[in-house]
């Protein structure tokens, strides 16, 4: 299996185990008769689970070596897709999301670590843009299969498709033929003390958890998106699947930007400027977002200019480190959606209006990192 195809894999994996499963999340609302911040509990408790796994799963790869790591975690990934599928209440259904959480950590933690030790440079940048590209492809598609699930099928039928693929991803696992890298000597406490080495890295650290906040608003969107669609605006399930997708078309043509960008223009001209979108696009959201047909032209501009700084911080974020590439790889993929678990429990409480939260939302995500990029601009100026 090529490089680029097993990255992009494995880098999906937090959109494979989200967007199929959306749409479903009203009628497994209604079939148990739960409350949307119970049902949003499943999502909640994922993320979080999933980012504090990978701060294990960063510095063991370091240590042991990526494969092992990833054959470990995916095929847990694989069992909890399973466990889901057999879930018979809330609890049951949480309880083995966090399984699924747990296997999902490895895989994209791992994926931009395996990025920064097979490219470098343009090439990595271009790289993570092209993947910026594809994995969008996943959200545009899964709420769909799982919308026409829904219609033919049980929900459950979701987390068995879930399953199947990712034994594709455990079969590229398999076959991966792992790099070269110096590893990590020491005890569980020596692997774990690695992250007080990167976060002693003062421009990753200013970076790292600045430019995880930028996508607050676009989780807070995907906790409360089936409810503002369908139970708000009045859509159905196939309905909403397709006013989702538009969100991944902002990713994929906000990452194919990305890469085209890259070559002519510096990355931090690119990253003011898509984050200055992400603000102007929040404000719209804000003021304008109060019929579906707004709110997603605005949500689409939020996503698109996001996707156009990812590749480019990501890569900026790099660069600053040259060893532990594994454990800050996994702090940073855990900060971005440890935040992003954060603003999907926000929106789940009772709000009268959820379109104006993610807009708040959305404007916090913009300023934080473009405050941080222009000071530390400026910081290195006077240096």
């Amino acid at each position: 299996m090529p490089n680029f195809l097993f990255i992009t894999m494995l880098a999906a994996f937090p959109a494979l185990s989200t967007d199929m499963y959306l749409p479903a999340l009203p009628t497994i609302q209604e079939q148990w008769g739960i409350s949307l911040a119970s049902v949003n509990l499943s999502l909640v408790m994922f993320f979080v689970f999933f980012s504090l796994f990978m701060l294990v799963y960063g510095p063991l790869s370091d240590k042991f070596g990526r494969k092992p790591v990833l054959i470990g975690g995916v095929g847990m990934y694989v069992v909890g897709c399973i466990l889901c599928a057999l879930a018979t209440d809330i609890r049951f259904l949480v309880v083995a999301r966090i399984v699924q959480a747990a296997g999902a950590g490895a895989a994209s933690a791992l994926s931009m670590a395996l990025a920064k030790d097979l490219y470098e440079g343009t090439e990595r940048q271009k790289v993570l843009a092209y993947v910026g590209v594809i994995v969008p492809l996943c959200p545009m598609i899964a709420p769909m299969m799982g919308s026409m699930m829904l219609e033919y099928l049980s929900w459950r039928w979701i987390f068995v498709c879930q399953a199947v693929l990712a034994s594709m991803a455990f079969y590229g696992t398999l076959v991966f033929k792992e790099p070269e890298f110096d590893k990590t000597s020491g005890g569980i406490l020596a692997m774990m003390g690695r992250y007080l080495v990167v976060l002693k890295n003062v421009e990753f650290s200013i970076y790292c958890f600045s430019f995880s906040l930028v996508s607050v608003g676009f989780f807070a969107f995907l906790a409360g998106s089936a409810d503002i669609y369908i139970r708000e605006f009045g859509l159905t399930e196939q309905q909403y699947a397709i006013f989702f997708g538009v969100n991944a078309l902002g990713f994929m043509t906000g990452s194919f930007t990305c890469s085209r960008l890259c070559v002519g223009y510096s990355s931090t001209a690119i990253l003011q400027v898509s984050l200055l979108g992400v603000v102007l696009a929040s404000l719209g959201i804000y003021f304008l977002g109060t019929t579906q047909y707004m709110f997603a032209v605005t949500m689409f501009l939020m996503t698109f200019f996001i996707g156009v700084s990812r590749p480019v911080s990501n890569h900026m974020i790099l660069e600053t480190l040259e060893t532990d590439i594994g454990a800050a790889s996994a702090l940073l993929t855990f900060s971005y959606f440890i935040f992003g678990a954060i603003a999907m429990g926000i929106i789940s409480l009772d709000w009268g209006a959820k379109m104006a939260v993610i807009g708040k939302m959305g404007m916090a995500g913009g300023l934080v990192p473009l405050t941080a990029l222009l000071l530390l601009k400026r910081r290195k100026t006077v240096n």
